[in-house]
């Protein structure tokens, strides 16, 4: 008799109860919806955000059938495309230029599946329409920005140590100085080596010349590359935003690219415009005057002054003279007050920003200072304190009424002022809302046909078996959506393909398992014996196939990019999904058909041929 242990019963049952529930949210179909949200930490969205989209929906007459508030902002569902957009162009009208006014489409499924986890996958660009763009980074470039920061600190510093030089000049991606006795130079050499560590010092002798060669060491080459990438990504996660889109999608790919996919986008010159763009970030002093005060009161901003609004609301009077620009800054991070232990932000400046920001200090004791962010004449106070001491070294800490997350989106706009390295679009392609519509239903239609046929064939061929084997197929499928669901992987084109393939790929396990109980039913097993040993036979062979592809699979995934890791994911998880539906799920329904009956004398498997008498 076939029987099968308990532990593995309960297993499958698991497994279905948990597919089920993961994969129902993808059943549910998507509503158009306005997302509302924002980008400054300054703004917050909380519950009196919500009750206000409310009011105003129903003050422009405009119905609605459901808002929440969520860690992204207030979503608002609407009943077809035109509300939505007349939606959104109230909400824009009500918040003004502090607030992103999204379209959006969100799931109907039951909040109760939200609350378990339960959401359904996301859908790529391809199905969903929009605009996809590849970037290159001008790697050189960034390294020629590191090189001309380095020729005017070296300046700074050879004259602060009264080392007599006859001239300094940037050759290629090195610093060349120039000396008229090897006394100077070594004394340069001694200097530099220690305030520079990341530059290798050359000594070369040219005719009466006596030169130092500078050039980036290989490490810090690299380390300068990689974080001109991640910068270059950070400001543009940052200038999509601005764009309205609900789920934008910006990554790297290989050493100098950047990935970004703005779905739902149609407008590329929109989008080629706030991608490109460019940012500054200021400091300036805070008029304090009480004169001035008075007059900003009374309505009238004094000559040399701009009227801003602090994070806190607060209004405030910023002189307009820059003292400082972020060029000069080399780094921000967030972290800790050493002396209260609340958030700071902390600040290195290069040697000519350290020597200005000292003077500022200096002569600014108990005075506050503004620090801006610019950007296309708009100039946002990301902080005002207050200047207790002489600041030199360099080394600036801002600090005072900021949380972590403050802090840290602080540090992220000083450090994200402008593009690190220039980048040239490679790539572009537009993806139409209908031909996203097309694809998803050519999509579904080539995975439920390819599932009828193979349901068809097998069932045909293998009569109850094969009906055995189509259950364990669908479980399949079911698992796979389920895991795609709860890993919250976006759907492609490719990802529908490698499902498609999948299907193909489970039911050789199947095919594999039945033909092997064939073959001992032709010897003259028993019908338990013949399918005992047909499982048990099979299983070296399925999983030595099975590895040898997930191999495959893997290669694709290391060493693949876009959408080929895409379609590698899939592929990977539905081996997986289908070693476990093809042993497991297979083998339990075999045994719950037959595995009960004491005397089995016939298993519905279809024709089987038994070799002709005498055959060896």
């Amino acid at each position: 008799m076939n029987r099968y242990p308990a532990w593995k019963y309960i297993l499958i049952a698991v497994a279905l109860v948990v597919g089920i529930f993961y994969t129902l949210p993808n059943f549910f179909p998507e509503v158009p919806a306005v997302q509302v949200s924002t980008s400054k930490a300054s703004v917050k969205i909380d519950a009196g955000t919500l009750q206000t989209v409310e009011d105003a929906l129903k003050a422009a007459n405009v119905s609605f059938s459901g808002a929440l508030l969520d860690s992204t902002g207030v979503k608002v569902r609407l009943p077809d495309p035109d509300t939505q957009l007349k939606a959104r162009d109230v909400l824009q009208q009500k918040f003004g230029d502090n607030y992103i006014v999204a379209l959006n489409l969100l799931s109907t499924s039951p909040r109760w599946l939200a609350s378990i986890g339960a959401l359904p996958m996301y859908l790529g660009l391809d199905l969903r329409g929009g605009v996809h763009f590849l970037l290159q980074v001008d790697m050189k470039a960034a390294l020629d920005k590191a090189a001309d920061r380095y020729l005017t600190d070296i300046r700074s510093l050879l004259r602060d140590k009264k080392v007599l030089y006859s001239g300094i000049a940037r050759e290629g991606q090195n610093v060349a100085v120039r000396f008229r006795d090897s006394g100077e130079r070594n004394k340069a050499y001694n200097e530099i080596s220690g305030a520079f560590p990341d530059l290798q010092l050359n000594n070369v002798d040219a005719g009466g010349d006596f030169k130092l060669i500078g050039g980036l060491k290989p490490e810090a080459q690299k380390r300068i590359q990689e974080g001109a990438v991640q910068q270059n990504i950070t400001i543009l996660r940052n200038r999509v935003n601005e764009l309205g889109v609900a789920e934008p999608i910006v990554q790297q790919q290989g050493a100098d690219r950047v990935v970004v996919q703005l779905p739902g986008v149609q407008d590329t010159t929109r989008a080629k415009d706030i991608i490109g763009r460019t940012a500054s970030l200021e400091i300036r002093m805070v008029d304090d005057d009480p004169t001035a005060q008075q007059m900003a009161a009374a309505g009238q901003v004094p000559l040399g002054d701009d009227k801003l609004t602090e994070p806190s609301g607060t209004p405030i009077l910023v002189k307009r003279q820059v003292v400082l620009t972020g060029d000069r800054i080399s780094d921000a991070q967030p972290g800790f007050d050493g002396r209260t232990n609340e958030p700071a932000v902390h600040v290195n400046l290069d040697s000519a920003g350290a020597r200005i920001f000292k003077e500022l200090t200096r002569e600014n004791v108990n005075k506050r200072m503004a620090i801006l962010l610019v950007e296309k004449g708009k100039a946002e106070v990301i902080t005002a304190p207050v200047i207790r001491e002489e600041i030199g070294g360099g080394r600036v800490q801002i600090s005072g009424r900021m949380n972590t997350r403050e802090a840290n989106d602080i540090a992220l706009l000083m450090r994200a002022g402008a593009l690190a390295a220039p980048m040239e679009i490679v790539e572009e392609r537009t993806v139409g809302p209908s031909l996203g519509k097309d694809n998803i239903e050519k999509g579904f239609d080539s995975v439920l046909y390819g599932f009828a046929a193979l349901a068809i064939f097998i069932c045909a061929y293998y009569m109850l078996m094969g009906i055995i084997s189509t259950i364990s197929l669908a479980v399949n499928l079911l698992l796979l959506i389920a895991i795609l669901s709860m890993l919250q992987a976006t759907l492609t084109l490719p990802g529908i393909a490698a499902v498609a393939l999948t299907l193909g790929m489970a039911i050789d396990a199947n095919v594999l398992i039945n033909e092997r109980i064939r073959e001992e039913l032709r010897w003259g097993d028993t019908p338990h014996a013949a399918i005992q040993a047909g499982y048990e036979r099979a299983w070296n062979t399925i999983l030595d196939s099975n590895v040898t592809t997930l191999i495959a699979g893997l290669a694709l995934l290391i060493f693949g990019s876009g959408p080929v890791r895409g379609f590698a994911v899939v592929h990977c998880l539905g081996i997986m999904t289908s070693m476990f539906s093809a042993v497991f799920v297979s083998r339990g329904l075999v045994a719950l058909v037959y595995g009960g009956r004491k005397k089995l004398e016939k298993i519905s498997i279809g024709q089987i041929w038994k070799p002709a008498a005498g055959a060896a």
